[in-house]
């Protein structure tokens, strides 16, 4: 079941929780994604960033790549604010839904981690998209990825399964995936 988004613009929509804003992503957020997609530990994770990643890449996203699905009604991806500082990112894609509903996707910046931005903002973003129609979210994370998986968990979704070679990345290699669910009633 797709979302219902009467009376929504997903282009300026903003989700809040007790200590995060999840917003669009504005030009001056540029800085922060650079820094934060050069750490080598995000870039583990993220296989379709550009290589060498660069400012404009940083600027393409923040300008275009991040506001392109909110625009077409397919997503809606967000910076993650704390305290007024940009601390990662978090979107739902696939608004369009499919058997298994939209999809979740976070990262947080290194100068960020640890304090549960990621938990916050994913559980959040599920809770929009109930309030939206959709039964059921999922989001996907590499087997190897246990810091991921353990915020899929502290967000409320349920590991599901292990789904064999779905994550390509940029060097040719494969690897399987944890799918984790979770349920509008749950």
């Amino acid at each position: 079941m797709a979302l219902d988004l009467t009376g929504v613009d997903l282009t300026t929509e903003v989700v809040r929780t007790a200590r995060l804003v999840l917003r669009p992503f504005r030009p001056d957020d540029a800085d922060a994604v650079f820094r934060a997609c050069l750490d080598r530990e995000h870039r583990r994770w993220m296989p379709n960033l550009p290589e060498p990643y660069t400012r404009a890449d940083a600027e393409e996203f923040v300008t275009r790549s991040a506001a392109r699905g909110r625009a077409g009604g397919t997503a809606l991806d967000a910076a993650v604010e704390a305290d007024g500082e940009l601390v990662g990112a978090c979107g739902v894609r696939h608004l369009d839904a499919g058997m298994l509903g939209p999809d979740i996707g976070y990262w947080t910046a290194s100068w960020a981690r640890g304090r549960g931005f990621a938990a916050e903002a994913a559980r959040a973003l599920a809770d929009w998209a109930f309030r939206h129609g959709v039964a059921r979210v999922h989001l996907f994370t590499d087997v190897q990825n246990v810091a991921s998986q353990a915020v899929a968990v502290r967000a409320g979704f349920v590991r599901e399964g292990v789904v064999r070679s779905c994550l390509a990345y940029q060097d040719g290699s494969r690897a399987d995936a944890v799918l984790f669910g979770r349920l509008r009633e749950e």
